[in-house]
């Protein structure tokens, strides 16, 4: 039973046979549905069942050879909205199946970022036709979250506020002069790091952590896509779970500068989400790739 199914409202569902009914109802009314051959000349297959907006469970497998569709896995998924990085993404098999994981390094971030791919299909295509690497992509993030709770915004005003970007834009360059090898730029950010551990040592006797930092975006246990985030709430909507009746948030964060989608089941939310609030919490890190348009 996957862990994250709670997430898209199925906290309930803990018999296997229910499991196979819902998995069987996703092939046969799928709504949407993807296939490809690999370079094995296998024909492999992808359909999606949305049980809200964007929200549902992808059943993934192959055909045999007598064009039967043999279940191999699946998960569920929350389809992110808006662009959120634009920067190259690589891409690379899991050992185990025909499942696939993304790398994409963002300069606000400052580490390289590993997601589930959520769209497989095109990236196999491109693959077995010997278009790799295709350029001009793009990429929508999202999570699926287990737990999480609200805190109250940072009182920050504006001019504090464009200090930060003044800052921010200011590290983004150089980080990516230190990319490219120069070692004033390297130094320079590691005085900063220094510098802001010393600050926030002091300040950390008499503060509270949460009222000093106000984003962040790590490593979160020992599987590489999952995370620890919290983020400012900038957009939010609650939706229903067709099958089971189940509410779910579905909530826009802005952590580090990047813009993605967390859904979580109202259950497992501590606090009354809002916009200008700050969402923390764990999550499983998707991807979608948006190809360009000849892919």
């Amino acid at each position: 039973m996957h862990s994250y199914l709670r997430a898209i409202g199925f906290s309930q569902l803990k018999d296997r046979k229910k499991l196979k009914e819902i998995l069987t109802n996703a092939i046969m009314t799928a709504d949407k549905r993807g296939y490809t051959m690999n370079s094995d000349n296998v024909m492999l297959g992808e359909f999606c069942k949305d049980f809200a907006d964007n929200m549902g469970i992808a059943v993934c497998g192959e055909f045999d050879e007598e064009d039967k569709f043999v279940y191999e896995y699946y998960y569920p998924y929350l389809r992110g909205q808006g662009v959120t990085t634009t920067e190259d993404v690589s891409v690379e098999r899991h050992a185990a199946r025909d499942s696939y994981a993304g790398v994409v390094e963002d300069v606000n971030m400052g580490i390289s970022m590993i997601f589930y791919l959520q769209n497989m299909i095109p990236y196999v295509n491109a693959q077995t036709a010997g278009r790799l690497p295709v350029r001009g992509t793009t990429l929508t993030l999202s999570g699926l979250s287990l737990s999480g709770k609200i805190l109250m915004p940072i009182h920050v005003d504006e001019e504090q506020k464009d200090q930060i970007r003044r800052r921010t834009i200011a590290r983004n360059q150089l980080i990516e002069e230190a990319r490219k090898g120069s070692e004033e730029a390297m130094e320079t950010l590691t005085l900063e790091d220094m510098d802001t551990y010393s600050t926030i040592n002091a300040r950390i006797r008499n503060e509270d952590v949460f009222s000093i930092v106000d984003t962040f975006f790590m490593p979160y246990g020992m599987e590489c896509d999952q995370y620890s985030v919290m983020g400012e709430i900038v957009g939010m909507r609650k939706v229903k779970n067709s099958l089971t009746g189940e509410e779910v948030y579905v909530l826009t964060i802005c952590s580090n500068e990047l813009t993605f989608d967390v859904c979580i089941n109202i259950i497992d939310l501590l606090g009354e989400p809002q916009v200008g609030r700050r969402f923390k919490g764990n999550i499983w890190l998707q991807g979608f790739i948006n190809f360009p348009d000849d892919v």
